[in-house]
């Protein structure tokens, strides 16, 4: 099954195959089944990538972290001890429900349309998310960056290297790529020509 996964999301990184409304709906509600035991039972709990990367991936900007795909805020107050302003982002209601003692901000909303302004997100953490390589580069700065974080590396469901990232987003981007414990993560920023 994991495999199926890794596919769709390279599929969709690439352009391959699109995001609608129907698939949406579908990846909602399928998390919102997951929400009541996704701790117990579903969370891997390994932050070992993402507490690498807030160690060694920076200098970071200064500025509002997207945390998208949020889930339950597992990964929330982490952020926080590194970005002054972090606002959790997950298409499943029932998930930010379960966030609300880890995350104060918490916005439901579906990645590939952020209700965010152009160029004025610093940070994306995206920890095991599908990616959206227009939207991204739509609303970070120019300065921004993208952390995506795979906590299980080659073996999680939505695992996309570093550089098929890169290649995905639009314009020019570098990536610093590293492992940590179980995963991998990646520090995307916009390449000055």
């Amino acid at each position: 099954m994991a495999e199926v996964f890794r596919g769709f999301a390279r599929d969709l990184a690439a352009g391959r195959r699109s995001w609608d409304v129907e698939t949406s709906r579908f990846i909602a509600g399928q998390f919102d089944e997951l929400a009541s035991e996704w701790d117990a039972t579903r969370a891997t709990g390994r932050d070992d990538p993402l507490r690498d990367a807030l160690d060694r991936g920076g200098p970071f900007p200064s500025g509002t972290c997207l945390e998208l795909g949020s889930g339950t805020g597992l990964f929330t107050p982490l952020l926080g001890t590194v970005f002054p302003r972090v606002i959790s982002v997950d298409l499943a209601e029932q998930m930010l429900h379960r966030a609300v003692g880890r995350s104060p901000l918490r916005v439901r909303a579906d990645a590939s349309a952020l209700p965010a302004a152009d160029a004025r997100v610093a940070v994306i953490a995206a920890v095991d998310m599908l990616l959206f390589p227009a939207e991204f580069a739509r609303v970070l700065a120019p300065d921004g960056v993208l952390l995506w974080i795979n906590q299980l590396g080659e073996d999680g469901p939505l695992y996309l290297p570093a550089d098929d990232v890169a290649a995905a987003l639009p314009g020019h981007w570098q990536a610093v790529e590293a492992h940590a414990g179980w995963g991998s993560w990646a520090v995307l920023r916009r390449r000055a020509l």
